[in-house]
């Protein structure tokens, strides 16, 4: 199952060696290497080997969330060259996300979330903030989930 999931990845990263593209070459490799150590990760702790389609997403998430990091470092240090370079890998990561939600569908799975919680007040935020990421994992930006949450409790 996991060179289904990672196929594609690997048909991408020959489809960019043809074309050529360096950036997007330099970016696929660090993602299959990442993927290939999770699989050494789970080997060493006696678990099923083969990445599921929840272990290349969570994979895909921390590798954007470091390119967003660095690119806000390297913007501060003023190397704009860099901080273009990670904001380039960071959108080829994320044109392997799944479609993210819409407003509207955001909305209604954190209005589910509320009423099955029974959640009212600002302090119950930490419990349907937790729910909601669960439910919509790489679909939705988590600052965005957060307002949306307060603006519920709040109103």
């Amino acid at each position: 199952m996991a060179e289904n999931l990672t196929g594609k990845f690997n048909l991408a990263l020959n489809k960019a060696l043809k074309e050529k593209d360096a950036t997007k070459v330099s970016t696929l490799r660090l993602l299959l290497a990442a993927f290939h150590n999770r699989e050494i990760e789970k080997r060493t702790r006696k678990q099923d080997p083969i990445l599921n389609e929840e272990d290349i997403l969570n994979i895909l998430l921390s590798e954007i969330k470091k390119r967003k990091e660095a690119a806000e470092i390297y913007e501060k240090g003023e190397r704009l060259d860099l901080a273009e370079k990670e904001k380039n890998e960071l959108k080829i990561i994320q044109e392997y996300l799944p479609k993210p939600l819409s407003g509207e569908e955001l909305e209604k799975i954190i209005t589910q979330v509320i009423k099955e919680t029974g959640a009212a007040f600002q302090k119950d935020f930490g419990r349907v903030m937790g729910e909601v990421m669960k439910q919509v994992k790489g679909k939705a930006e988590g600052l965005e989930v957060s307002r949306l949450i307060k603006e519920k409790l709040s109103g």
